[in-house]
């Protein structure tokens, strides 16, 4: 295993999505170690992403204006065929384009969505590998995906750290009560079956940037949090813990997403995959459900695609003419009805949740961020919990383009406030291993 280091030196964040990788490079702001006060510890040095990982030609990015480089924008790469290839490319580039050496990086950080019990970032061992692996059913768009990362780590960065920043550690405050399911508690406790909930990075960094943005300390806020991108979920926070989310076990429940069917009738799956196409109990007209093809059908072949044929939301936005009255004519008009109705019904849930003192309701996610029709739609449901209506010029995609990493889109005069943040999970791993003593010798 890799040994600790000193602080200096440069860090890695790596964000391995199902057919995505995003790459953040990072410099200490302060090379002689003092990451206290209010300033960031982390400076921003360059990024990248590749996409179309799995339906190639792999897309790839590389900007890195901080030291003079344009870098290269939506380069179809063939040599790219995986994971582990696309960051092999990204270490080549990092060379060729920014002129950095790899050996100067000392810790990479890596998002990983599903960490079972871990409730800190560990710096990743054979055993902690190994207990991700096992995880990876839990997490099978995702985990998979962070492991062929970490294992093209070891091989290419021999002498830096790789640190698991795991999604689920930000819910360890659910409470009990909100965590377990209503089935045998010997066997749930023996199989760790219980809410785990996701996106923790994402809604770290939120919480982080609300509570500057709002000039209030982190644990003084009640907020209501929308991660709405390709999955998507929502989180309840009071006083600066997460109090609930819709994810659970696994990233499957709670909203549906572009290929995740969300929360459903459990025995929807049964029924689904019947030969005679209706309910029966006929053990003749049964057919034989396997774990794994349930899974598949809800987590690859569901969703808004299943419904419109297509994963971009904004498309679906463009095509569901919206100035109409709802229709389950059109495809794209009932995926974009409802999902704002799903996004309502937890809104609803966690207001009350959160007694009615709710600091503000706030957007984020590739969908939250850019779907301008999307959060005037959830802004008007819920009105009548007191967060008024968004104003439509700060609420325009020009303006919040412009504007900084949190962007107040309510009318004025309202106590509980509309907002959104440009979440960066990469920001938010680099930021707390920059803090974390523990990682630095």
């Amino acid at each position: 295993m890799a040994t600790q280091h000193r602080k200096c030196g440069l860090i890695l964040s790596v964000n391995a999505g199902s057919s995505s990788l995003k790459i953040s490079f990072f410099s200490l702001s302060d090379q002689s170690g003092n990451t206290q006060g209010d300033h960031e510890p982390v400076t921003l040095l360059l990024t990248s992403s590749i996409s179309n990982l799995s339906s190639p030609p792999a897309k790839f990015s590389f900007d890195c204006p901080s030291l003079g480089n344009k870098g290269v924008k939506e380069e179809d790469v063939s040599s790219i065929k995986d994971h582990a290839s696309a960051f092999a490319h990204f270490l080549g580039c990092l060379k060729e384009e920014a002129g950095i050496d790899r050996d100067e990086i000392v810790h990479v950080c890596h998002r990983v969505v599903h960490g079972g019990d871990y409730t800190d970032p560990v710096i990743i061992s054979n055993e902690s590998y190994h207990h991700i692996e096992k995880l990876s059913d839990l997490a099978p768009l995702h985990n998979g995906s962070a492991l062929s990362v970490i294992k093209a780590c070891f091989e290419a960065l021999p002498n830096a750290n790789s640190i698991a920043y795991f999604d689920t550690a930000f819910h360890r405050s659910i409470p009990p009560h909100i965590a377990s399911y209503a089935i045998d508690q010997d066997v749930a406790k023996k199989r760790g079956l219980k809410k785990y909930g996701f996106h923790g990075l994402s809604y770290a960094f939120i919480l982080r940037s609300v509570a500057k943005h709002l000039d209030k300390p982190p644990t003084s806020l009640n907020l209501i949090i929308l991660h709405l991108g390709s999955g998507a979920s929502v989180c309840a926070i009071k006083n600066g813990l997460s109090l609930d989310t819709s994810m659970g076990l696994t990233p499957l429940n709670g909203l549906p997403g572009a290929t995740r069917s969300g929360a459903i009738d459990p025995s929807l799956i049964f029924h689904y995959t019947n030969k005679a196409g209706k309910i029966s109990h006929d053990p003749k007209l049964a057919r034989q459900l396997h774990v794994t093809e349930a899974e598949d059908i809800l987590n690859t072949k569901s969703g808004w695609k299943s419904i419109t044929g297509t994963t971009n939301f904004g498309e679906i936005i463009s095509k569901a003419d919206l100035s109409s009255v709802p229709s389950s004519d059109n495809p794209h008009r009932l995926a974009f009805d409802l999902f704002t109705d799903r996004i309502t019904g937890y809104v609803g849930s966690y207001y009350v949740k959160l007694n009615g003192r709710v600091d503000a309701l706030v957007f984020s996610g590739g969908i939250g961020e850019h779907g301008r029709e999307l959060r005037e739609a959830v802004a008007k449901a819920v009105e009548c919990l007191g967060f008024g209506m968004v104003d439509a010029g700060r609420n325009a995609d020009d303006n919040v383009k412009k504007e900084g990493i949190v962007v107040d889109i309510g009318i004025d005069g309202m106590d509980k406030r509309i907002l959104i943040c440009k979440t960066d999970e990469q920001v938010e791993m680099a930021r707390e291993c920059a803090l974390a003593d523990k990682f630095w010798g």
